[in-house]
């Protein structure tokens, strides 16, 4: 049977964010407001970089270039999830957990603030959960058990916007939440887990993520046969061209599963 860690992995997949900053929100960025960018051509200066973010340097550059695209006295929405967005793969990519805390933080305080320029939008709540379950997986118990109903909350509203959003990544951490708060803290459970991961593979079959999620609450629930499956359909899916990087740790991922396991 699957063993639980005792931490709380919580990953993906959102929540507040607003359309004009207040006073204390508007301290929060480094340095003044420069009203003269082209927000338009700085957001697709962003996505050609962070198309290439195998090469961290260029991610790197990707999230700096929003940064420096952003006002807080004036709110683009796309700036703001995008922004979220990036940080939460250069807090993955990044070597230091003081590096990784940074980004995370980044990335939590841009999505809430995109949730509030447009709270009709699943973008803004989903990298808003996204990078607060990482951080709730460096601190399971400062971040974690604190913050679960957030982020729990914040995966359900994008559900409810967009089930299909990012692949129906908002299952894929609904699952995990389920997964990792079973036995911990809350009352969480494999079953529920499988439950979720379905719903998400109905509405989007290639999502590796979610794969590999179905095979581990399977696993808890000592359908091994079942599990197997979905760790194999992992390793001869075709995956999504712009998410490349993250396949193959996913393929990483499920043979070390069936290594394990089988």
């Amino acid at each position: 049977m699957y063993k639980h860690k005792i931490q709380i992995v919580l990953i993906l997949v959102a929540i507040f964010g607003i359309s004009c900053a207040t006073a204390s929100e508007a301290t929060e960025d480094s340095s003044l407001p420069n009203e003269t960018v082209n927000v338009q051509a700085e957001l697709e200066k962003a996505e050609e970089l962070f198309k290439q973010r195998e090469d961290t340097a260029k991610l790197e550059k990707a999230v700096k270039t929003l940064q420096a695209a952003r006002n807080p006295n004036n709110r683009n929405f796309e700036v703001e999830w995008k922004y979220s967005q990036y940080n939460y793969f250069l807090g993955k990519r990044s070597k230091s957990e003081k590096d990784q805390i940074k980004a995370f933080e980044e990335g939590e305080k841009a999505g809430k603030i995109a949730s509030r320029v447009e709270p009709k939008k699943p973008d803004g709540y989903f990298w808003y959960a996204a990078n607060l379950g990482e951080q709730a997986k460096i601190s399971p118990v400062t971040v974690g058990a604190v913050k679960v109903d957030d982020i729990k909350e914040a995966m359900l509203k994008v559900v409810e916007i967009q089930p299909d959003y990012q692949g129906a990544s908002a299952y894929d951490g609904l699952a995990r939440i389920e997964l990792e708060t079973s036995g911990v803290i809350g009352n969480g459970t494999p079953e529920k887990a499988a439950e979720y991961a379905e719903k998400g593979v109905e509405l989007e079959k290639n999502n590796s993520n979610l794969r590999i999620t179905l095979a581990k609450a399977y696993l808890a629930l000592d359908r091994d046969a079942d599990a197997r499956k979905q760790l194999e359909y992992v390793l001869k899916m075709e995956p999504d061209p712009g998410y490349k990087v993250e396949y193959e740790a996913n393929v990483e991922e499920a043979n070390k599963l069936l290594k394990e396991k089988f």
